[in-house]
């Protein structure tokens, strides 16, 4: 089955602070032409709520970002939440900062994460880790992602690469996408720019400097089931407006057609 593409919701994060902006975000997603979400940034909202809201909109809640202390600390909640959701992929949007100084801590959370992961395994679900340009810092000659990719448990530890911050990291996105086979269902899309002042900027997807051919076919060949299209800042322009034009790149490569 063709790469699905959905919204990261985090980009619209000013528009989701109460329910009822909650409501009229999802619906301007469907209007846009996304049929898929990923939950983060949202503002509280009870959890039959918001599934409610996604349904009246025939949006499917492919994957989402959970607060570190939720998975150590209420896993059992996190779990029910994801299963009313019919939400397989379990997503950490980042390293919490007291494991990323040392090869040590790193080690420490793969340890962690493997506890995590296999929990939700059991429970049906998948564990996805998220990550920024941090995890390209070398430790003994060897990367925090390749320190986690290496030393967490394949069977019960996703990936969910950010190809933004893959390349930022100085990786190269297409490569790690590569190298991540078997283990990421879910990826994030989002491009880079560079400024004048030679200021790297998020752009829209296929309006930057990104080899999103590359990037593209690597997803499909290794089987990416959500591709999650995000802009953490959109600068001047409207969020929704950068939503929409990531779609209509991606729609012109073959993704997110409707039918």
């Amino acid at each position: 089955m063709k790469m699905q593409i959905a919204a990261q919701l985090y980009t619209l994060r000013e528009h989701l602070k109460t329910p009822e902006d909650i409501a009229a975000t999802l619906k301007k997603v469907k209007q846009i032409g996304y049929n898929a979400v990923q939950v983060s940034g949202v503002g509280p909202i009870d959890n039959q709520a918001l599934k409610d809201l996604a349904d009246q909109e025939q949006l499917t809640i492919c994957a989402t970002h959970i607060p570190f202390s939720d998975l150590t600390d209420k896993l059992d909640e996190v779990i029910a939440k994801h299963q009313l959701w019919g939400c397989k992929y379990v997503g950490l949007g980042g390293l919490p900062q007291e494991y990323r100084a040392s090869r040590e801590g790193y080690s420490s959370f793969a340890k962690l994460a493997t506890d995590i992961g296999r929990k939700l395994k059991e429970a049906g679900l998948t564990f996805i880790y998220h990550n920024h340009d941090f995890e390209f810092v070398k430790f003994d000659g060897k990367t925090g992602m390749d320190i986690l990719l290496e030393e967490t448990d394949p069977s019960t530890v996703d990936f969910e690469l950010d190809v933004y911050w893959v390349q930022a990291g100085g990786a190269d996105p297409a490569e790690w996408i590569r190298k991540v086979e078997g283990r990421m269902k879910v990826v994030h899309l989002k491009d880079m720019i560079v400024t004048g002042p030679r200021e790297p900027r998020f752009a829209e997807v296929g309006e930057g400097n990104m080899n999103f051919t590359r990037i593209l076919e690597a997803c499909e060949d290794i089987g990416v089931e959500w591709a999650a299209v995000e802009q953490d800042q959109t600068y001047e322009r409207d969020p929704f407006e950068s939503l929409a034009i990531s779609l209509r790149n991606l729609q012109s490569r073959g993704f997110g057609l409707q039918g």
